[in-house]
């Protein structure tokens, strides 16, 4: 079964309590969980982490090398100021879906320049947490098209 890295970054694991209008009422938890059915169901296996510093999301993103055939990630507040995970994400030579909970295209404006996205194979973000659902179905497809 193919194993795909989903990577929580900072403040996600206060999820259903920090912001529910801006993040949601499920808590990182239950979200896992739910991604974990979901993606039996797709004929592929997740493990969840959530790291908030930023050097542990990087050892996570490199030690996927060696296990996963991709990672949706959310790196939160990083996507905007994280050099350092950018140049990871494109080190590691995984496929890389970018999500996040909101729209952050409709949020403040500092929020709409993603220095991660570029070097993600999509960007999915303003569904809640179906951001992860959502990308677990992209892929599915991707991980098909590639044999």
């Amino acid at each position: 079964m193919k194993e795909i890295l989903v990577l929580h970054g900072p403040n996600l694991n206060l999820l259903g309590k920090r912001e529910p209008e801006i993040y949601g009422h499920l808590t990182l938890h239950e979200i896992d969980r739910r991604l974990a059915s979901v993606a039996q169901d797709l004929g592929l296996q997740v493990r969840s982490m959530q790291f908030n510093s930023e050097g542990d999301l990087v050892d996570a993103l490199q030690s996927a090398r060696d296990w996963a055939c991709g990672v949706v990630f959310n790196p939160a507040g990083y996507s905007h100021t994280s050099v350092a995970l950018r140049d990871t994400v494109s080190a590691i030579q995984l496929p890389v879906i970018e999500v996040h909970l909101s729209n952050v295209q409709a949020r403040e404006e500092f929020r709409r320049h993603s220095l991660i996205a570029p070097v993600c194979i999509g960007v999915i973000a303003g569904f809640g947490w179906r951001s992860y659902l959502l990308a677990l179905h992209a892929f599915k497809g991707v991980l098909e098209e590639r044999g």
